[in-house]
């Protein structure tokens, strides 16, 4: 093939990727939970884990706009600290000149170090944010590790398992009883459509039979849902609820130990710009179970684009459910 009917091949398919592309982002943003009103989430505090880009950025800029407090708990304090300083810059430029807002009116951001792949990290910091924190209304387990080549966290762990389960396995376990005491309150655990492509191997939990990235990956998506699903069931009754959601396929740095081959970049590109959402699109549901008055009290579910979605029946493994939190509170030194 000539590099000149090469061309005209790409610019044809780029003029079409294009129109598609158009049809489909306008009727995807016409379905997403609109903008709440500002300050909808004012007097609340709001965790999220690995806010300081992607998807936890994008959530962390709504939920400041609709009045939270913001908590951005990330493993990087200098990147989260440049962060929260454009965060806040946008938010002004947004507002316009004039008074400082009032009640109504934006939120409050505070940055704070937390290494999920460190159990001693996970804990330090639960430390910290107890003494210092009186209430605790929203938890987002967003952070996670994709497809990473083999390695181990601090602990030992295979890293996708232990930083994308364990490690909010142990945050959220140790921060129950203040939003308890807050509620009601909501935990929103940030999965993966790829869940469907994982198994829960309790003879190889830590990978070291084998190891496949995005098998792992899978396997760490499928916990969180059952992680989910066991957590809504022991917190029956404390109005406090618990629900997962996928983000769909979106345009963030999740995807940087992916290998691309140079010749396909340019049509990867072209195709994630037309058909992958933007950070903000991917962070909607995650916005809409945090804030919306629409999902008061619902828990336990899964949900995709603001609505509630059919899970695969080894999502919904109760006797899984249940093993996988036994054996998740022996590993992360909960239970001896």
């Amino acid at each position: 093939m000539g590099v000149a009917t090469a061309t005209a091949l790409l610019a044809a398919l780029g003029g079409a990727l294009w129109l598609a592309a158009r049809r489909f982002v306008g009727s995807r943003i016409h379905r997403l939970h609109g903008g709440g009103d500002p300050g909808l989430m004012h007097g609340k505090t709001v965790l999220i884990t690995g806010a300081n880009s992607g998807l936890g950025r994008a959530t962390a800029a709504e939920l400041l706009r609709l009045g939270a407090r913001v908590i951005m708990g990330c493993r990087d304090r200098a990147r989260a600290e440049e962060a929260a300083s454009q965060l806040r810059r946008e938010l002004c430029e947004a507002e316009g000149p004039g008074p400082s807002p009032d009640v109504g009116g934006a939120g409050e951001l505070v940055v704070k170090e937390l290494d999920l792949a460190s159990l001693r990290s996970v804990r330090t910091f639960c430390q910290e944010l107890l003494q210092e924190e009186p209430r605790l209304d929203v938890l987002i387990n967003n952070a996670g590790v994709f497809q990473c080549p083999y390695a181990k966290t601090e602990d030992g762990f295979e890293m996708q398992f232990g930083v994308n389960h364990l490690g909010h396995f142990l945050l959220t376990s140790l921060l129950l009883g203040l939003l308890k005491s807050s509620a009601p309150s909501r935990i929103v655990v940030v999965s993966s459509k790829l869940y469907k492509y994982g198994e829960i191997n309790f003879e190889d939990l830590n990978s070291e039979q084998s190891y496949n990235k995005s098998f792992c990956y899978s396997r760490s998506k499928l916990a969180n849902i059952l992680f989910t699903r066991e957590l809504a069931r022991r917190l029956e009754g404390t109005n406090v609820t618990v629900n997962v959601l996928h983000p769909g396929v979106v345009r963030t740095n999740l995807g940087r130990h992916i290998h691309i081959p140079l010749l396909v970049k340019p049509l990867f590109n072209l195709v994630s710009w037309a058909f992958f959402k933007t950070p903000l699109e991917g962070a909607q549901t995650s916005i809409y179970l945090a804030s919306s008055p629409e999902v008061e009290g619902v828990s336990g579910r899964y949900f995709g684009d603001c609505k509630e979605e059919e899970l695969l029946p080894k999502a919904m493994d109760d006797s899984v459910a249940r093993k996988l939190w036994d054996i998740s509170e022996v590993m992360v030194g909960i239970l001896k």
